[in-house]
């Protein structure tokens, strides 16, 4: 008897030190624990993705978190890291309010460390205060509306791609100085993306002796009809039409420029049209001819854009990466970066990615004082034959063909 009492009293004892291991294990797991607790073996460490991930924008959206996944899941693969890392990715919308929520929801999550996001400008300014008072770091990875990165809002937050200013200086020195197109309307959003680029368009148009904007309009995101717009545009004479908004309202608006005869009349936007589903929401033969600018240099020309490619086909990635899946992948692998230089702690990832310079696809990426990158480059884009082209391998540089109202 005595020796049974033994025995249960010892069975017992192995029961409770094997529910304290346990509780122990699992209760360790805070994302804003330091660095040698966020490298305890197994732990995973999540990191968000903010973006469109439904709605008319989806597309940008879903291409950059495929890219943004595909670079945590080459880390996984190659234990960069001591600990596994998760992506939470979760749907802006392309609206302030759902992103705000979304925000929130990240901030929340003590697991969730570090966070990336968005496509939409408006979307931004909603959730960056929510992630400054959580001192958590947010990486922009295709939002340029130029005030996102400011004193106020560094270290917290920093940005890869480049801004609206810098999207709009290369388009205007193509579209006035190279191809002389000197008389311009602007079609612009009332968001402040679109009342951005307004302002940059002016700004840059004005240093061109001659060049001027003949008339400013302004339309609501969501509107379809055109037509009256159009029109009064039509009657002016305009060497081309300036679209500072986004993929939807921009193809509408080129669709019904062609069915108006306005054929011949160039349209030029920077990065937020530069889209399939403008192609095919516009129609090929109204979109062909169409100019765009985007930030970075062709993915042919980077050099390790093929092996990118390749990466993200063999991922079995269905939808295309986009205009920003390559600063969506390197936002993530500034994060990776990030993570292993100052563990998982939110604060010491803070001022970890503020002050990295990281050499990934898109060349040394590096913030200054705002946490604007300083890796700033361009393409000119033209739609050909249903496909955006890089300017300087399209029929249109070698002289083939000749763009709307060319002489």
């Amino acid at each position: 008897m005595v020796k049974g009492k033994a025995i249960k009293a010892t069975v017992l004892l192995a029961i409770a030190l094997l529910v304290i291991a346990l509780v122990a294990g699992c209760g360790g797991g805070s994302g804003s624990k330091g660095k040698d607790e966020g490298k305890a073996g197994g732990k995973t460490v999540k990191i968000a993705f903010l973006g469109p991930l439904t709605g008319a924008n989806a597309m940008q959206g879903v291409g950059a978190r495929n890219a943004f996944k595909l670079a945590v899941q080459q880390a996984n693969d190659a234990g960069k890291l001591p600990f596994k890392v998760e992506v939470v990715d979760l749907d802006d919308a392309s609206n302030p309010g759902t992103g705000a929520s979304a925000a929130q929801k990240a901030v929340a999550d003590p697991d969730v460390v570090a966070a990336s996001g968005h496509w939409n400008s408006p979307v931004a300014e909603a959730t960056i205060p929510i992630f400054k008072s959580a001192e958590m770091p947010l990486v922009i990875w295709g939002a340029i509306g130029p005030t996102l990165t400011s004193k106020e809002n560094y270290p917290y937050i920093t940005r890869v791609c480049p801004t609206q200013k810098q999207e709009n200086l290369p388009l205007a020195n193509f579209a006035i100085n190279q191809l002389g197109r000197k008389k311009w309307a602007v079609i612009s959003d009332t968001t402040t993306y679109g009342k951005s680029n307004t302002e940059a368009w002016k700004e840059e148009v004005q240093k061109y002796p001659g060049a001027e904007i003949v008339s400013i309009d302004e339309i609501q995101v969501g509107q379809n009809d055109f037509r009256p717009i159009l029109s009064k545009i039509k009657a002016a004479n305009v060497d081309g039409v300036y679209f500072g908004g986004v993929v939807m309202e921009a193809a509408l608006v080129r669709r019904q420029m062609v069915e108006l005869g306005m054929k011949n009349t160039l349209l030029v936007g920077i990065s937020g049209i530069v889209d399939d589903k403008f192609i095919d929401t516009a129609g090929k033969d109204a979109a062909e001819g169409v100019v765009a600018t985007k930030p970075g240099k062709d993915i042919s020309k980077l050099s390790g854009g093929k092996a990118f490619e390749e990466a993200y086909q063999k991922a079995g990635f269905k939808e295309p990466y986009g205009a920003y899946g390559p600063y969506a992948y390197d936002a993530a692998n500034i994060i990776i970066e990030a993570l292993k230089q100052a563990g998982t702690d939110r604060k010491k990832l803070v001022d970890a990615i503020a002050k990295i310079s990281y050499n990934g696809l898109l060349g040394t990426t590096a913030f200054n004082e705002i946490g604007q990158t300083t890796n700033v480059a361009s393409t000119i884009y033209v739609v050909q034959d249903g496909k955006w082209v890089d300017w300087d391998v399209s029929k249109y540089k070698s002289g083939e063909r000749k763009l709307p109202g060319a002489k």
